[in-house]
């Protein structure tokens, strides 16, 4: 899928990553679809964190036009999608386990393992998440 047009404000790959992920919102969004088995509106709206609907659609929007999110019509009337991460959208697993370390260790937040679906008390790596293992496994020439 082709990026769309877009005038980033800057060279820097994280400032374009933040352009696209950095608002309070859209990573929740992506945990939920990766993580938490949230893949309606309805279920991504019902978050702990009471995203408004406005911005979750906005959100959604997005991740969509970026190639992280597709969604499928799974009722014709009135219609309504699920949503499911791409690979594209996968691929940022390793993101939020690292941000999801960071503010377990320095803030005192919660810690879940994707692999289990339980709150656990040790940090989570790549490593150790089924869906990174599986993912990053390249073949040796």
């Amino acid at each position: 899928m082709p990026q769309p047009e877009h005038d980033f404000r800057s060279r820097c790959s994280i400032a374009r990553s933040l352009e696209i992920l950095g608002d309070k919102w859209t990573l929740l969004v992506v945990r939920d679809l990766l993580w938490h088995g949230k893949h309606t509106f309805q279920d991504l709206q019902s978050s702990e964190e009471g995203m408004p609907s406005n911005l979750l659609s906005q959100r959604l929007k997005r991740l969509m036009e970026w190639g992280l999110v597709r969604r499928d019509a799974y009722q014709d009337r009135p219609v309504r999608y699920r949503y499911e991460l791409t690979q594209n959208g996968k691929e940022l697993e390793p993101v939020l386990l690292q941000i999801m370390n960071w503010g377990h260790a320095r803030l005192g937040g919660g810690l879940y393992d994707p692999v289990t679906g339980n709150t656990v008390a040790e940090p989570v790596t790549p490593q150790t998440s089924a869906f990174v293992r599986g993912s990053n496994q390249t073949s040796s020439a």
